[in-house]
């Protein structure tokens, strides 16, 4: 297993870890398989989604706030729980297939990991599945 640091600079973000993962895989010497790669945090979390436009991911992150403002009058004492709510939606973790060394996304796809309560140093861990 790999654990690999992250540093978020905002609020909300979702940073393109790709690369990162890929050298995960090359590290751990997996060149046909499958990867998990999982975010231990309760207000971050996972995704896949399109990498050649970054209004994409702007978007997506727009849309969370909309659906899960940050104020909404939520009982939690510490103040996050619209990133909690956002992490839980995202997910935790997501499985990659791994052929010939590399990751095998679409065209257009990424790993990211989505910042909801930053910035913050973070890390998260890729595994043989």
């Amino acid at each position: 297993m790999k654990t690999i640091n992250i540093q978020t600079r905002q609020r909300t973000e979702l940073v393109d870890i790709t690369p990162a993962v890929q050298q995960a895989a090359a590290e751990l010497k997996i060149s046909n398989g499958v990867l998990t790669i999982f975010v231990p945090h309760t207000t971050a979390g996972i995704t896949i989604n399109e990498n050649a436009d970054p209004d994409v991911t702007r978007d997506m992150a727009t849309a969370l706030e909309r659906m899960v403002p940050r104020d909404a009058g939520y009982h939690h004492v510490e103040g996050n729980s619209a990133a909690h709510l956002k992490a839980s939606m995202m997910g935790s973790s997501v499985r990659l297939i791994v052929q010939g060394g590399k990751l095998q996304l679409g065209t257009w796809q990424s790993v990211y990991f989505c910042e909801f309560d930053g910035p913050r140093a973070r890390h998260f861990w890729v595994a043989p599945a």
